[in-house]
C-alpha cells in the first residue's frame, strides 16, 4: 500500500523535537550544494577545469534570465534567485538517489521556499522604493484596491507552495503506484517524464519569484544602474 504523500516519517529525535525525513534530506541537499560550489570555487583559474566551466555557465544562465525577466542589473538579486533554482532543482531530482524522496514533495517544504520568497519580495521593495514608496504600490491604480492588492500577495505566495507541491508529488506518488503495481522497469520512463518536470518547476519557482520581485520595485525595472533609496 502507497504512504500518503501528507505523512511525514521521522528520522530521529533531537531530545523533544521530531527531526522529519524531509529535513534530513533539505539538510544533506544544502551541504552537497556548499560543498561542491566551496571545491569548484576555492581555486578559479583563468583557464577553468571543466566543472569551473559548467558552474560558471549556469550563473551566467541565472544572470541572464534575471536581466531578461526583471529588466535590472541582476547582481543585487543573483544571489536569492540563483540559490532558489539550484536548490529546487537539486531537491526535485533527489528522487534519482535510491530511497530518497524529494523535500519539495512536502508542503512544509515548499511553504519555506514560498515564504523566503514573500519576505524576499518585501525586503527588496523597501530597500529601492523605501517604506512609503513600497507601500504606495498596495494603493495601485487607486486606493480602492489596497485590500484586493494584499489579498493577492497573499494568494499568490499560496499559490507557489501549491504548485511546486501538486507537481512534483503527484510525479513522486504515481511513480511509487506503477512501481508497486507493475515492476522495476516499467516506471522508467514516467521517472523521466517526471525528472523533465521536476527541472520545469525549478525554473518556473525561480521566475515567479523574479516577477513578483520586479513588480514590487515599480518603476525602478527601467533604471537598472540606480542606487537603492533609503528606507
Amino acid at each position: 500500500m502507497t504512504r500518503s504523500p501528507l505523512t511525514l516519517s521521522v528520522a530521529f529525535h533531537l531530545g523533544p523535537v521530531a527531526v522529519t525525513t524531509p529535513v534530513v534530506t533539505t539538510w544533506a541537499i544544502m551541504l552537497l550544494l556548499a560543498g561542491g560550489f566551496w571545491l569548484t570555487t576555492r581555486h578559479l583559474a583563468l583557464r577553468p577545469s571543466l566543472a569551473q566551466a559548467t558552474l560558471e555557465l549556469v550563473v551566467d544562465a541565472i544572470r541572464q534570465q534575471i536581466h531578461d525577466t526583471m529588466r535590472v542589473e541582476p547582481e543585487p538579486f543573483l544571489p536569492l534567485i540563483g540559490t532558489l533554482f539550484l536548490f529546487t532543482f537539486t531537491a526535485n531530482w533527489s528522487s534519482l538517489a535510491p530511497g530518497v524522496e524529494p523535500p519539495t514533495a512536502h508542503l512544509e517544504t515548499d511553504a519555506a521556499l514560498a515564504l523566503i520568497v514573500f519576505f524576499a519580495v518585501t525586503y527588496f521593495g523597501i530597500r529601492f522604493r523605501g517604506v512609503r514608496g513600497y507601500l504606495a504600490t498596495f494603493a495601485e491604480p487607486t486606493i480602492v484596491m489596497i485590500p484586493l492588492n494584499i489579498v493577492e500577495t497573499l494568494t499568490r505566495t499560496f499559490s507557489l507552495v501549491v504548485r511546486l507541491f501538486g507537481n512534483v508529488m503527484s510525479g513522486v506518488f504515481v511513480i511509487g503506484i506503477v512501481l508497486s503495481l507493475l515492476g522495476l522497469l516499467v516506471p522508467v520512463p514516467l521517472m523521466a517524464l517526471d525528472l523533465l518536470t521536476g527541472a520545469v518547476q525549478a525554473y518556473i519557482f525561480s521566475v515567479l519569484a523574479m516577477v513578483f520581485i520586479a513588480g514590487a520595485l515599480g518603476g525602478h525595472e527601467a533604471q537598472p544602474d540606480e542606487e537603492p533609496e533609503p528606507p
